[in-house]
């Protein structure tokens, strides 16, 4: 009898027959004729038969690998298979989540989909490869690794509720400490939201088929890499909550104050110590530049009186440029130097903008949407938003219009 490996390779062969005669017709511009039809749909039924037997043959092979696992009791304790370990029971869990994404929920154990299922009907990804995955997104992103992170449990958070903190100087037990409240008598309702992000990956059946430690390693991988240019994005040119986006700082929605530049398509020195000094002198302590190629690529040619560049090239891996003793960070959303354009940020990212994240991240199998390709599809949500909670830390470089 075949195992559940071979029958797929079975059905990967047949997938390729049927791309191959679909690709024919599509070279020739034209439909498929009597005899590719009749050949395309015997293949498609060979294709049905072979997923049904590979179900089959799953459900048996994970049937026996359970009948053939010791009963394991702890020592010096009666009757404790009823009982394990918090890491036993992650461990079961993680086992179950990877069984999950191989063959989706209906053909597990109700046992195990009671370990990664929600409410939802969507796979739960365990907390320690959620910790996991946030944790690679900083080197991934840019604006992650700028700003501040806050884990929350909510669907959104009030503005600078827990943000602002106000000292004086005095005596506490005679209380002639003088406090100024930075909030306005009437603060507004106001909200940063946290927002579905979608990401998709996909796996080639065969990599399916190898161990959980390589498949662990592709999942922190691929989901890291489908969530993390998404976010980078919105955290920078996201138009916010009716869009059902986060709010980018270099939109007007993020509230960070501009400084002029001088011409509507150049950059000059000008500008850059303009922008730099705008900044409080508490946020410029920790200053740094964000802004397209492009635009570092202008900057980067600026020269002083003695024609000696302005700009640092780094010469360590890992850390950015530097002008004006400040670090330079490229993010691509950021528009280019152009009349009526919003080029570069500057200021205090980590005190500026915030990303919220609320743990939660679920997963759906597409075994179907990528079959003819001899892929299985991961479509992932993760929960997360971002606003900027302090626009003086922060300035923005607005071109004028022409």
């Amino acid at each position: 009898m075949p195992t559940s490996v071979e029958l797929r390779q079975q059905r990967a062969g047949v997938v390729e027959s049927m791309r191959a005669i679909t690709e024919t017709a599509e070279g020739e511009n034209r439909g498929l004729n009597a005899e590719e039809r009749q050949s395309y749909d015997r293949h498609e039924e060979d294709f049905r038969g072979l997923t049904e037997r590979i179900e089959r043959q799953e459900a048996e092979e994970e049937r026996a690998a359970q009948l053939a696992e010791p009963i394991r009791r702890g020592t010096g304790r009666p009757n404790d298979n009823t009982r394990t370990t918090n890491e036993q029971r992650a461990q079961e869990r993680r086992s179950a989540f990877f069984q999950a994404l191989r063959r989706g929920l209906p053909r597990l154990t109700p046992e195990q989909r009671a370990l990664v299922e929600n409410t939802a009907g969507e796979i739960l990804v365990p907390e320690d490869l959620e910790t996991e995955i946030m944790r690679a997104l900083p080197g991934i992103t840019i604006v992650r690794s700028m700003a501040s992170q806050r884990s929350i449990t909510t669907n959104r958070v009030r503005r600078r509720s827990l943000d602002e903190v106000s000292v004086g100087w005095g005596k506490l037990e005679t209380g002639e400490q003088t406090l100024t409240d930075s909030m306005p008598d009437d603060p507004a309702e106001e909200y940063t939201y946290v927002e579905d992000l979608y990401g998709l990956a996909k796996i080639g059946e065969d990599e399916l088929d190898d161990s959980d430690v390589n498949l662990d390693a592709f999942v922190r991988d691929s989901f890291s890499r489908a969530v993390g240019e998404a976010e980078d994005t919105s955290f920078t040119i996201g138009p916010g909550h009716a869009n059902k986006q986060p709010v980018g700082f270099m939109t007007a929605g993020g509230g960070v104050p501009t400084v002029a530049a001088a011409a509507a398509a150049a950059i000059s020195i000008d500008d850059m110590k303009k922008l730099i000094y705008a900044v409080p002198k508490q946020y410029r302590r920790n200053g740094r530049f964000a802004t397209a190629s492009t635009t570092e690529l202008a900057i980067s040619l600026l020269k002083d009186e003695n024609g000696q560049y302005y700009w640092q090239p780094s010469n360590q891996a890992g850390r950015p440029n530097t002008f004006l003793g400040y670090a330079l960070e490229n993010q691509e959303d950021i528009a280019s130097v152009a009349a009526s354009a919003r080029s570069v940020a500057f200021g205090d990212f980590n005190a500026g903008y915030r990303v919220y994240d609320r743990q939660g991240m679920t997963v759906k199998v597409l075994d179907q949407l990528y079959a003819e390709d001899g892929m299985i599809g991961w479509k992932i949500r993760m929960r997360v938003g971002g606003d900027v909670v302090r626009p003086e830390a922060l300035r923005i470089l607005a071109h004028p219009a022409g």
